[in-house]
């Protein structure tokens, strides 16, 4: 094997506020590029020897889908491995369409990664075997506790979440609820909440903050100076939002959905939803010191992540002629898709 390996990823980073998949690719190119890995961004070299496909949508930032994918290894290179990163499904925002592009994408793949075990439940994905679990990972350089200011409890508790996406699904009836409690009597002493991003058209969040969408080293000191990092979000593949909070140092008041429990668990206290929210922050009022004291311990990093991907990578490439092999009893399948789908 070749100490060197050539990494295509099919998207490239946003400069400024973006969703997660900007700060993914971000994370990922740099981390492979200190390792001494190769990156490039299109499919227009023939020595390319991992093609990661990372949206099979045909949407900003995306430089090639499963149909350049496929080009490619019938015309350029079929010595190339593919693996396909899953980080959506249609559950994630009420559509009926992700599904569908996803699995039909996966087709080509030889190797699948998963940012979540509860992503890998879902029923379509029942029959994949050759697959890892990878977990989103923030820059520990970028995102860490810029003050050691810590929760005065002679003050209110101050919560913040923070999206780019607007959609109603990422939590936006606990954003409301907490700013009606805020509203109230017996709360409006106790707790100030922040949203820094985009709402949705209409939604009025009276009592609270409301901050333009950050990036980079602004959003990190704004995140510092708050004390509890809250999301709502139904339903949530991964998400790199709670990731970015927990490495500020923030204890995590988050909901039982989707995998943030397995993003959250130890590092804070869950809800179910509306019903219960209030019951959890009152628990963490009561218990905030113990949960700040074991922020420090958080390791969803890029360093880790990155350390996985390039784990994989370079076990893929020792297993080439195993999966090239594979790949041909897929052929027929995939040619008969062609048929019927335009990439």
């Amino acid at each position: 094997m070749k100490n060197k390996i050539k990494i295509a990823i099919g998207s490239q980073a946003t400069s400024g506020p973006w969703g997660g998949g900007s700060a993914f690719v971000r994370s990922l190119s740099n981390g492979l590029l200190k390792a001494g890995q190769s990156v490039v961004y299109d499919l227009k070299s023939n020595d390319i020897d991992i093609i990661l496909l990372t949206d099979p949508r045909r949407i900003k930032n995306i430089t090639f889908g499963p149909g350049c994918v496929y080009r490619y290894l019938l015309f350029n290179n079929p010595n190339a491995i593919v693996v396909h990163r899953i980080n959506e499904c249609d559950e994630r925002k009420n559509t009926y369409f992700i599904n569908r592009l996803l699995k039909r994408a996966n087709y080509i793949a030889d190797h699948t990664v998963f940012i979540s075990e509860w992503l890998k439940t879902l029923p379509l994905w029942h029959n994949i075997k050759d697959f890892s679990i990878i977990r989103n990972g923030a820059d520990s350089n970028l995102f860490f506790p810029s003050n050691n200011i810590s929760w005065n409890k002679e003050k209110p508790l101050k919560l913040v979440t923070h999206h780019w996406s607007n959609n109603s699904m990422k939590g936006f009836d606990i954003y409301l609820l907490i700013d009606k409690l805020i509203g109230t009597k017996e709360w409006r002493e106790k707790i100030r909440f922040t949203y820094i991003g985009n709402v949705p058209r209409g939604l009025s969040l009276r009592n609270s903050d409301i901050i333009p969408p950050l990036s980079g080293k602004e959003l990190r000191d704004k995140l510092s100076e708050m004390d509890v990092y809250v999301t709502g979000s139904i339903n949530e593949p991964a998400g790199m939002h709670h990731i970015e909070g927990a490495l500020c140092g923030l204890p995590l008041l988050y909901r039982t959905s989707g995998a943030l429990p397995e993003y959250c668990h130890r590092f804070g206290v869950p809800f179910l939803s509306k019903e219960n929210f209030c019951e959890s922050l009152d628990k963490m009022l009561k218990n905030y010191d113990q949960y700040k004291k074991r922020m420090k311990l958080y390791e969803n990093t890029a360093l880790n992540m990155n350390i996985n991907y390039i784990t994989l990578f370079k076990e893929l490439v020792t297993k080439r002629t195993k999966l090239i092999k594979k790949r041909a009893d897929k052929k027929n399948l995939f040619l008969k898709l062609l048929n019927v789908i335009s990439f």
